[in-house]
């Protein structure tokens, strides 16, 4: 995983870096792992705009990604890795022994022709599920279930991982990318290793276009608005804005606003940092 920086050879590429796509095998999608990707533009069923700053953007197809990794038992090899436009990580395709197509999330260090499973009797190596309950202390994992059979909901973004710090009963404790520690059902399943790209971060968009082309509109600050637009609006010359807060008035930068009755609060051993 790398990054390339362009040449100032024009404005918009004065400032750019892209990802060097190094690690990515082949340039089209499998056919069969192909849905649709409708876009909104901020629109509901009406036509009436809901949601602001949305729109446009180059058009994409959905890649049906396994989260659930449920072939257990079932050796898969793996024959490509992706670009994904619709996350940060790349994908995996993988040849099932039935004869079946799946792609997932590829891990660092996966390669071309290896082997991967799931379930019980995994090995513990990289791009293999096993059920929490199975997995090593101290181990870095991703795809981490909440529910048994959910399919992967936390450490799915690149260069994310948790890490499996302690088994209490039918609970173990993550350690979440957020530095949250939080108790999951032993039964639950998660994947070895760290989630690819992680020089995701590092990249540069360049220019304003380079977020149209991914469905973003302008933004107008709350400081630019009048008084009758946003609570930070209005004054004369540049003033400041007071406060910081959204344009519904709730304030940003520190306003806690999850709920203390939450039912999963309870779940929680340690709080995210600040």
């Amino acid at each position: 995983m790398a990054v390339r920086k362009l040449k100032p050879v024009t404005p918009g590429q004065r400032f750019k870096v892209l990802s060097a796509f190094d690690t990515l095998t082949v340039s089209s999608p499998e056919k069969s792992l192909l849905g649709s990707h409708k876009r909104s533009g901020g629109r509901n069923d009406t036509g009436k705009m809901t949601v602001r700053n949305i729109g446009g953007g180059h058009k994409k197809r959905y890649r049906i990604i396994d989260f659930k990794r449920n072939k257990d038992g079932i050796p898969g090899v793996v024959k490509t890795i992706e670009y994904d436009p619709n996350r940060s990580a790349r994908i995996a395709l993988v040849f099932y022994a039935d004869g079946e197509k799946r792609y997932i999330i590829a891990p660092n260090g996966l390669k071309i022709d290896q082997k991967i499973e799931s379930g019980k009797g995994a090995a513990t190596e990289v791009g293999n599920a096993l059920y929490l309950s199975e997995i090593p202390l101290g181990t870095i994992i991703h795809n981490i279930e909440l529910k048994p059979d959910q399919g992967g909901v936390l450490a799915r973004g690149a260069g994310g991982y948790a890490q499996l710090m302690s088994k209490e009963g039918k609970y173990v404790n993550v350690k979440l990318p957020s530095g949250e520690v939080r108790m999951v059902l032993a039964a639950c399943k998660a994947t070895i290793g760290v989630v690819s790209n992680g020089d995701h971060f590092l990249q540069n968009i360049g220019k304003a276009g380079g977020n149209r082309w991914r469905g973003k509109r302008p933004r107008t600050r709350g400081v630019a608005m009048n008084p009758v637009d946003h609570p930070m609006g209005g004054g004369e010359g540049k003033a400041s804005g007071g406060h910081p807060r959204s344009r519904k008035g709730l304030p940003a930068k520190g306003y806690k606003t999850r709920s203390k009755k939450k039912i999963s609060n309870k779940y929680i051993v340690e709080k995210r940092k600040k």
